[in-house]
Protein backbone atom coordinates (compact mmCIF):
# COMPACT_ATOMS: atom_id res chain seq x y z
CA UNK A 1 0.00 0.00 0.00
CA UNK A 2 1.22 3.52 -0.82
CA UNK A 3 0.07 5.88 1.92
CA UNK A 4 -1.03 9.35 0.79
CA UNK A 5 -0.20 11.99 3.40
CA UNK A 6 -1.49 15.56 3.33
CA UNK A 7 0.81 18.01 5.14
CA UNK A 8 -0.90 21.29 6.12
CA UNK A 9 1.47 24.08 7.18
CA UNK A 10 2.11 27.65 6.08
CA UNK A 11 5.89 27.49 6.48
CA UNK A 12 7.35 27.97 2.96
CA UNK A 13 10.39 25.72 3.46
CA UNK A 14 8.57 22.72 4.96
CA UNK A 15 7.51 21.11 1.66
CA UNK A 16 11.08 20.88 0.34
CA UNK A 17 12.31 19.65 3.72
CA UNK A 18 9.70 16.84 3.95
CA UNK A 19 10.37 15.70 0.38
CA UNK A 20 14.09 15.63 1.10
CA UNK A 21 13.79 13.73 4.41
CA UNK A 22 11.37 11.12 2.98
CA UNK A 23 12.95 10.78 -0.47
CA UNK A 24 13.78 7.07 0.02
CA UNK A 25 10.23 6.17 1.15
CA UNK A 26 8.82 8.17 -1.76
CA UNK A 27 11.18 6.45 -4.23
CA UNK A 28 10.24 3.02 -2.82
CA UNK A 29 6.52 3.80 -3.23
CA UNK A 30 5.79 3.56 0.50
CA UNK A 31 4.40 7.10 0.78
CA UNK A 32 3.37 10.04 -1.35
CA UNK A 33 2.94 13.59 -0.05
CA UNK A 34 0.50 16.39 -0.82
CA UNK A 35 0.72 19.90 0.66
CA UNK A 36 -1.70 22.65 1.68
CA UNK A 37 -1.03 26.01 3.36
CA UNK A 38 -4.12 26.32 5.57
CA UNK A 39 -7.29 24.51 6.62
CA UNK A 40 -9.47 25.77 3.76
CA UNK A 41 -6.92 24.67 1.16
CA UNK A 42 -6.61 21.30 2.94
CA UNK A 43 -10.38 20.65 2.84
CA UNK A 44 -10.46 21.47 -0.87
CA UNK A 45 -7.51 19.19 -1.49
CA UNK A 46 -9.26 16.29 0.34
CA UNK A 47 -12.43 16.92 -1.66
CA UNK A 48 -10.40 16.72 -4.88
CA UNK A 49 -8.37 13.71 -3.67
CA UNK A 50 -10.55 11.63 -1.31
CA UNK A 51 -7.94 8.85 -1.27
CA UNK A 52 -5.84 10.84 1.27
CA UNK A 53 -5.00 8.43 4.11
CA UNK A 54 -3.82 10.80 6.82
CA UNK A 55 -3.25 14.47 7.63
CA UNK A 56 -0.31 16.13 9.38
CA UNK A 57 -1.39 19.64 10.36
CA UNK A 58 0.13 22.63 12.12
CA UNK A 59 -2.16 24.58 14.50
CA UNK A 60 -1.32 28.22 13.75
CA UNK A 61 -2.26 29.00 10.13
CA UNK A 62 -4.13 31.82 8.33
CA UNK A 63 -7.83 31.59 7.29
CA UNK A 64 -8.47 28.28 9.08
CA UNK A 65 -6.24 26.98 11.87
CA UNK A 66 -5.38 23.34 12.55
CA UNK A 67 -7.89 22.84 15.38
CA UNK A 68 -10.75 24.09 13.21
CA UNK A 69 -9.55 21.85 10.38
CA UNK A 70 -9.42 18.90 12.78
CA UNK A 71 -13.02 19.52 13.82
CA UNK A 72 -14.14 19.63 10.17
CA UNK A 73 -12.27 16.40 9.43
CA UNK A 74 -13.94 14.61 12.35
CA UNK A 75 -17.38 15.78 11.24
CA UNK A 76 -16.88 14.21 7.80
CA UNK A 77 -18.22 10.74 7.03
CA UNK A 78 -14.74 9.55 5.99
CA UNK A 79 -12.74 10.67 9.02
CA UNK A 80 -9.04 11.15 8.33
CA UNK A 81 -6.46 10.08 10.90
CA UNK A 82 -4.78 13.35 11.88
CA UNK A 83 -1.46 14.22 13.52
CA UNK A 84 -1.43 17.69 15.06
CA UNK A 85 1.83 19.69 15.26
CA UNK A 86 1.99 22.13 18.17
CA UNK A 87 4.51 24.44 19.75
CA UNK A 88 6.60 22.78 22.45
CA UNK A 89 4.84 22.90 25.83
CA UNK A 90 1.49 24.11 24.43
CA UNK A 91 -0.50 21.57 26.44
CA UNK A 92 -3.77 23.49 26.16
CA UNK A 93 -3.88 23.14 22.36
CA UNK A 94 -2.61 19.57 22.52
CA UNK A 95 -5.40 18.67 24.98
CA UNK A 96 -7.98 20.35 22.73
CA UNK A 97 -6.64 18.48 19.67
CA UNK A 98 -6.82 15.09 21.37
CA UNK A 99 -10.35 15.83 22.61
CA UNK A 100 -11.37 16.65 19.03
CA UNK A 101 -10.16 13.29 17.75
CA UNK A 102 -6.49 13.78 16.79
CA UNK A 103 -4.74 10.44 16.44
CA UNK A 104 -1.41 11.75 17.75
CA UNK A 105 0.61 14.96 18.14
CA UNK A 106 4.12 16.27 17.56
CA UNK A 107 5.89 19.36 18.88
CA UNK A 108 7.89 22.01 17.04
CA UNK A 109 10.62 22.18 16.00
CA UNK A 110 9.78 18.89 14.24
CA UNK A 111 12.10 15.97 14.90
CA UNK A 112 11.93 14.14 11.54
CA UNK A 113 12.86 10.83 13.14
CA UNK A 114 9.91 11.24 15.50
CA UNK A 115 7.73 12.30 12.56
CA UNK A 116 8.69 9.16 10.62
CA UNK A 117 7.84 6.86 13.56
CA UNK A 118 4.54 8.66 14.15
CA UNK A 119 3.63 8.40 10.46
CA UNK A 120 4.48 4.68 10.47
CA UNK A 121 2.28 4.13 13.53
CA UNK A 122 -0.57 6.10 11.95
CA UNK A 123 -0.30 4.16 8.68
CA UNK A 124 -0.59 0.88 10.62
CA UNK A 125 -3.70 2.28 12.32
CA UNK A 126 -5.17 3.32 8.95
CA UNK A 127 -4.52 -0.16 7.52
CA UNK A 128 -6.09 -1.79 10.57
CA UNK A 129 -9.18 0.41 10.28
CA UNK A 130 -9.43 -0.35 6.54
CA UNK A 131 -9.27 -4.08 7.23
CA UNK A 132 -11.93 -3.76 9.93
CA UNK A 133 -14.14 -1.83 7.51
CA UNK A 134 -13.54 -4.42 4.78
CA UNK A 135 -14.57 -7.20 7.17
CA UNK A 136 -17.62 -5.21 8.21
CA UNK A 137 -18.69 -4.74 4.58
CA UNK A 138 -18.16 -8.44 3.88
CA UNK A 139 -20.26 -9.29 6.93
CA UNK A 140 -22.98 -6.88 5.79
CA UNK A 141 -23.00 -8.42 2.31
CA UNK A 142 -23.08 -11.91 3.81
CA UNK A 143 -25.89 -10.89 6.15
CA UNK A 144 -27.89 -9.47 3.24
CA UNK A 145 -27.47 -12.73 1.33
CA UNK A 146 -28.20 -14.95 4.32
CA UNK A 147 -31.27 -12.90 5.26
CA UNK A 148 -33.02 -14.36 2.20
CA UNK A 149 -32.92 -17.78 3.88
CA UNK A 150 -32.61 -17.31 7.62
CA UNK A 151 -34.29 -15.37 10.40
CA UNK A 152 -32.50 -12.13 11.40
CA UNK A 153 -31.05 -13.81 14.51
CA UNK A 154 -29.62 -16.78 12.59
CA UNK A 155 -28.43 -14.63 9.67
CA UNK A 156 -26.54 -12.30 12.02
CA UNK A 157 -24.83 -15.26 13.71
CA UNK A 158 -23.87 -16.92 10.43
CA UNK A 159 -22.55 -13.64 8.99
CA UNK A 160 -20.40 -13.16 12.09
CA UNK A 161 -19.13 -16.74 12.24
CA UNK A 162 -18.70 -17.29 8.50
CA UNK A 163 -20.37 -19.63 6.05
CA UNK A 164 -18.33 -22.62 7.22
CA UNK A 165 -20.45 -22.97 10.35
CA UNK A 166 -23.21 -25.43 9.40
CA UNK A 167 -23.06 -24.57 5.69
CA UNK A 168 -21.16 -27.68 4.57
CA UNK A 169 -23.30 -30.50 3.18
CA UNK A 170 -24.03 -33.09 5.90
CA UNK A 171 -26.75 -35.40 7.22
CA UNK A 172 -28.89 -33.82 9.90
CA UNK A 173 -32.21 -34.47 11.64
CA UNK A 174 -34.67 -31.78 10.59
CA UNK A 175 -38.33 -30.90 10.56
CA UNK A 176 -39.47 -29.83 7.12
CA UNK A 177 -42.51 -27.93 5.88
CA UNK A 178 -43.77 -27.68 2.31
CA UNK A 179 -46.43 -25.19 1.30
CA UNK A 180 -48.24 -24.83 -2.02
CA UNK A 181 -51.24 -22.87 -3.30
CA UNK A 182 -54.20 -24.74 -4.75
CA UNK A 183 -55.12 -23.63 -8.28
CA UNK A 184 -52.16 -21.30 -8.64
CA UNK A 185 -51.53 -22.30 -12.28
CA UNK A 186 -55.04 -21.16 -13.23
CA UNK A 187 -54.49 -17.89 -11.40
CA UNK A 188 -51.25 -17.28 -13.33
CA UNK A 189 -53.10 -17.77 -16.62
CA UNK A 190 -55.96 -15.39 -15.78
CA UNK A 191 -54.55 -12.63 -13.53
CA UNK A 192 -53.04 -9.43 -14.91
CA UNK A 193 -49.22 -9.44 -14.58
CA UNK A 194 -49.15 -6.40 -12.28
CA UNK A 195 -51.77 -7.99 -10.00
CA UNK A 196 -49.96 -11.34 -9.96
CA UNK A 197 -46.62 -9.68 -9.15
CA UNK A 198 -48.06 -7.72 -6.24
CA UNK A 199 -50.00 -10.74 -5.02
CA UNK A 200 -47.10 -13.17 -5.04
CA UNK A 201 -44.57 -10.74 -3.58
CA UNK A 202 -46.90 -9.93 -0.69
CA UNK A 203 -47.69 -13.63 -0.16
CA UNK A 204 -44.09 -14.85 -0.13
CA UNK A 205 -43.00 -11.90 2.02
CA UNK A 206 -45.73 -12.52 4.57
CA UNK A 207 -45.14 -16.27 4.71
CA UNK A 208 -41.40 -15.69 5.13
CA UNK A 209 -42.05 -13.30 8.02
CA UNK A 210 -44.06 -16.04 9.74
CA UNK A 211 -41.24 -18.55 9.23
CA UNK A 212 -38.64 -16.13 10.58
CA UNK A 213 -40.80 -15.41 13.63
CA UNK A 214 -40.32 -19.10 14.51
CA UNK A 215 -36.60 -18.92 13.56
CA UNK A 216 -37.09 -21.28 10.65
CA UNK A 217 -35.02 -21.45 7.47
CA UNK A 218 -36.52 -20.74 4.05
CA UNK A 219 -34.67 -23.33 1.96
CA UNK A 220 -36.47 -22.79 -1.34
CA UNK A 221 -39.07 -20.55 -2.96
CA UNK A 222 -40.21 -21.86 -6.32
CA UNK A 223 -43.09 -19.75 -7.60
CA UNK A 224 -45.83 -20.19 -5.02
CA UNK A 225 -44.18 -23.18 -3.27
CA UNK A 226 -42.04 -22.72 -0.16
CA UNK A 227 -39.71 -25.24 1.51
CA UNK A 228 -38.92 -24.61 5.18
CA UNK A 229 -36.47 -26.25 7.57
CA UNK A 230 -36.07 -26.37 11.33
CA UNK A 231 -32.98 -27.53 13.23
CA UNK A 232 -30.83 -26.31 10.34
CA UNK A 233 -28.33 -24.81 10.17
CA UNK A 234 -28.17 -24.49 13.97
CA UNK A 235 -29.44 -26.77 16.73
CA UNK A 236 -33.08 -26.34 17.80
CA UNK A 237 -33.93 -29.12 20.27
CA UNK A 238 -37.64 -28.21 20.00
CA UNK A 239 -37.62 -28.26 16.19
CA UNK A 240 -40.72 -30.45 15.88
CA UNK A 241 -42.70 -28.14 18.17
CA UNK A 242 -41.50 -25.12 16.21
CA UNK A 243 -42.53 -26.74 12.93
CA UNK A 244 -46.09 -27.49 14.06
CA UNK A 245 -46.49 -24.01 15.59
CA UNK A 246 -45.15 -22.47 12.39
CA UNK A 247 -47.54 -24.55 10.27
CA UNK A 248 -50.51 -23.27 12.30
CA UNK A 249 -49.37 -19.66 11.92
CA UNK A 250 -48.73 -20.09 8.19
CA UNK A 251 -52.23 -21.51 7.81
CA UNK A 252 -53.81 -18.65 9.78
CA UNK A 253 -51.85 -15.98 7.88
CA UNK A 254 -52.55 -17.47 4.45
CA UNK A 255 -56.29 -17.79 5.17
CA UNK A 256 -56.50 -14.12 6.15
CA UNK A 257 -54.49 -13.23 3.05
CA UNK A 258 -56.82 -15.30 0.86
CA UNK A 259 -59.95 -13.68 2.30
CA UNK A 260 -58.50 -10.20 1.86
CA UNK A 261 -57.75 -10.78 -1.83
CA UNK A 262 -61.07 -12.53 -2.33
CA UNK A 263 -62.77 -9.29 -1.23
CA UNK A 264 -60.84 -7.60 -4.06
CA UNK A 265 -62.22 -10.07 -6.59
CA UNK A 266 -59.13 -12.29 -6.82
CA UNK A 267 -59.79 -16.01 -6.33
CA UNK A 268 -56.62 -16.97 -4.43
CA UNK A 269 -56.42 -20.67 -3.59
CA UNK A 270 -56.03 -22.41 -0.24
CA UNK A 271 -52.47 -22.90 1.00
CA UNK A 272 -51.75 -26.60 1.56
CA UNK A 273 -49.09 -27.49 4.14
CA UNK A 274 -47.15 -30.72 4.72
CA UNK A 275 -44.98 -31.31 7.81
CA UNK A 276 -42.53 -34.19 8.44
CA UNK A 277 -39.36 -34.89 10.42
CA UNK A 278 -36.33 -37.11 9.87
CA UNK A 279 -32.77 -37.16 8.52
CA UNK A 280 -31.92 -35.08 5.45
CA UNK A 281 -28.83 -34.06 3.51
CA UNK A 282 -28.52 -30.38 4.37
CA UNK A 283 -26.10 -27.62 3.40
CA UNK A 284 -24.99 -25.20 0.72
CA UNK A 285 -25.36 -26.96 -2.63
CA UNK A 286 -24.36 -23.88 -4.62
CA UNK A 287 -20.64 -24.58 -4.60
CA UNK A 288 -18.29 -21.61 -4.71
CA UNK A 289 -20.24 -19.67 -7.36
CA UNK A 290 -23.54 -19.04 -5.60
CA UNK A 291 -25.30 -19.75 -2.31
CA UNK A 292 -28.04 -22.40 -2.28
CA UNK A 293 -28.78 -23.64 1.23
CA UNK A 294 -31.33 -26.45 0.99
CA UNK A 295 -32.05 -30.09 1.89
CA UNK A 296 -32.52 -33.36 0.00
CA UNK A 297 -33.53 -36.90 0.86
CA UNK A 298 -36.52 -39.10 1.66
CA UNK A 299 -37.63 -36.81 4.50
CA UNK A 300 -37.92 -33.88 2.10
CA UNK A 301 -39.71 -35.94 -0.56
CA UNK A 302 -42.18 -37.25 2.01
CA UNK A 303 -42.90 -33.74 3.24
CA UNK A 304 -43.77 -32.67 -0.29
CA UNK A 305 -46.12 -35.65 -0.68
CA UNK A 306 -47.84 -34.88 2.62
CA UNK A 307 -48.51 -31.39 1.27
CA UNK A 308 -50.07 -32.95 -1.85
CA UNK A 309 -52.13 -35.34 0.29
CA UNK A 310 -54.17 -32.38 1.55
CA UNK A 311 -55.72 -32.12 -1.92
CA UNK A 312 -57.35 -35.57 -1.52
CA UNK A 313 -58.07 -35.34 2.20
CA UNK A 314 -59.67 -31.91 2.12
CA UNK A 315 -57.34 -30.73 4.90
CA UNK A 316 -55.01 -27.72 4.86
CA UNK A 317 -52.28 -29.19 7.10
CA UNK A 318 -51.09 -32.79 7.02
CA UNK A 319 -48.34 -33.88 9.43
CA UNK A 320 -46.59 -37.22 9.87
CA UNK A 321 -46.47 -39.21 13.10
CA UNK A 322 -42.71 -38.59 13.15
CA UNK A 323 -43.26 -34.90 13.84
CA UNK A 324 -46.57 -35.15 15.73
CA UNK A 325 -45.24 -37.66 18.25
CA UNK A 326 -42.19 -35.47 18.91
CA UNK A 327 -44.42 -32.58 20.05
CA UNK A 328 -45.34 -32.69 23.74
CA UNK A 329 -49.12 -32.35 24.08
CA UNK A 330 -49.67 -32.47 20.32
CA UNK A 331 -53.21 -31.45 19.41
CA UNK A 332 -54.65 -33.00 16.30
CA UNK A 333 -56.60 -35.93 14.93
CA UNK A 334 -55.47 -39.00 13.01
CA UNK A 335 -55.94 -39.05 9.25
CA UNK A 336 -54.95 -42.67 8.69
CA UNK A 337 -52.06 -44.67 7.29
CA UNK A 338 -51.11 -43.16 3.96
CA UNK A 339 -49.44 -45.15 1.21
CA UNK A 340 -47.52 -42.30 -0.38
CA UNK A 341 -45.91 -42.52 -3.79
CA UNK A 342 -42.34 -43.75 -3.55
CA UNK A 343 -42.81 -45.38 -0.13
CA UNK A 344 -43.25 -49.10 0.50
CA UNK A 345 -44.54 -48.69 4.06
CA UNK A 346 -47.64 -46.79 5.22
CA UNK A 347 -47.14 -43.50 7.03
CA UNK A 348 -49.45 -42.51 9.87
CA UNK A 349 -50.61 -38.95 9.28
CA UNK A 350 -52.40 -36.39 11.44
CA UNK A 351 -54.29 -33.18 10.96
CA UNK A 352 -52.89 -30.66 13.48
CA UNK A 353 -55.66 -28.56 15.03
CA UNK A 354 -55.63 -25.17 16.75
CA UNK A 355 -56.63 -25.36 20.46
CA UNK A 356 -60.16 -24.00 19.97
CA UNK A 357 -61.04 -26.63 17.36
CA UNK A 358 -59.21 -29.45 19.15
CA UNK A 359 -61.18 -28.84 22.34
CA UNK A 360 -64.53 -28.68 20.50
CA UNK A 361 -67.08 -31.53 20.43
CA UNK A 362 -66.38 -32.37 16.78
CA UNK A 363 -62.89 -33.67 17.67
CA UNK A 364 -64.19 -36.11 20.24
CA UNK A 365 -66.92 -37.29 17.85
CA UNK A 366 -64.36 -37.74 15.07
CA UNK A 367 -62.08 -39.74 17.42
CA UNK A 368 -64.92 -42.15 18.18
CA UNK A 369 -65.73 -42.63 14.47
CA UNK A 370 -62.04 -43.09 13.58
CA UNK A 371 -61.61 -45.70 16.34
CA UNK A 372 -64.47 -47.70 14.82
CA UNK A 373 -62.88 -47.36 11.35
CA UNK A 374 -59.52 -48.54 12.67
CA UNK A 375 -61.13 -51.52 14.42
CA UNK A 376 -63.00 -52.55 11.28
CA UNK A 377 -66.34 -51.90 13.00
CA UNK A 378 -69.29 -51.64 10.60
CA UNK A 379 -70.60 -48.83 12.78
CA UNK A 380 -67.88 -46.57 11.36
CA UNK A 381 -70.01 -45.62 8.37
CA UNK A 382 -73.06 -44.38 10.32
CA UNK A 383 -70.69 -42.67 12.78
CA UNK A 384 -69.04 -40.65 10.00
CA UNK A 385 -72.43 -40.05 8.34
CA UNK A 386 -73.73 -38.56 11.59
CA UNK A 387 -70.60 -36.42 11.90
CA UNK A 388 -70.94 -35.07 8.36
CA UNK A 389 -74.65 -34.49 8.89
CA UNK A 390 -73.88 -32.38 11.93
CA UNK A 391 -70.72 -30.71 10.61
CA UNK A 392 -71.07 -30.49 6.82
CA UNK A 393 -67.86 -28.45 6.49
CA UNK A 394 -65.69 -31.16 8.10
CA UNK A 395 -63.77 -32.14 4.97
CA UNK A 396 -61.76 -34.96 6.56
CA UNK A 397 -64.89 -36.65 7.93
CA UNK A 398 -66.46 -36.30 4.49
CA UNK A 399 -63.38 -37.92 2.94
CA UNK A 400 -63.70 -40.99 5.17
CA UNK A 401 -67.45 -41.25 4.56
CA UNK A 402 -66.89 -41.27 0.79
CA UNK A 403 -64.26 -43.98 1.16
CA UNK A 404 -66.65 -46.14 3.15
CA UNK A 405 -69.47 -45.57 0.71
CA UNK A 406 -67.14 -46.72 -2.08
CA UNK A 407 -66.42 -49.96 -0.27
CA UNK A 408 -63.09 -49.08 1.41
CA UNK A 409 -62.26 -50.49 4.86
CA UNK A 410 -59.77 -49.68 7.58
CA UNK A 411 -57.43 -46.71 7.84
CA UNK A 412 -54.83 -47.65 5.25
CA UNK A 413 -55.32 -45.70 2.04
CA UNK A 414 -53.57 -45.20 -1.28
CA UNK A 415 -53.51 -41.62 -2.47
CA UNK A 416 -52.90 -40.97 -6.17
Amino acid sequence: MTATILVVDDEPDLEALVLQKFRKQIRDGAVTFMFAHDGIEALQSIEDHPHVDMVVSDINMPRMDGLSLLQKLQEAEDKKSTIIVSAYGDMSNIRTAMNRGAFDFLTKPIDFGDLEMTIDKTIRHVEMMREARRRQLEAERAHASLSRYFSPQIAARLAAEGEGDGMEVHWRDVAAIFTDIAGFTSLVETAAPEVLGTLLNEYVGGMTDVVFAHEGTVAKVIGDAIQILFNAPGDQPDYATRAIACAHDLDAWSEKFRERWKSKGVNFGVTRIGVHAGPALVGNFGGSRFFDYTAYGDTINTTARLETANKFLGTRICASAAVAEAVKGFQGRPVGDLMLRGRSEPLRAYEPLPPAKFEGPVTAQYAEAFAKLEAGDAAAMPAFAALVGQYADDALAGFHLRRLLNGAKGVRMQLE
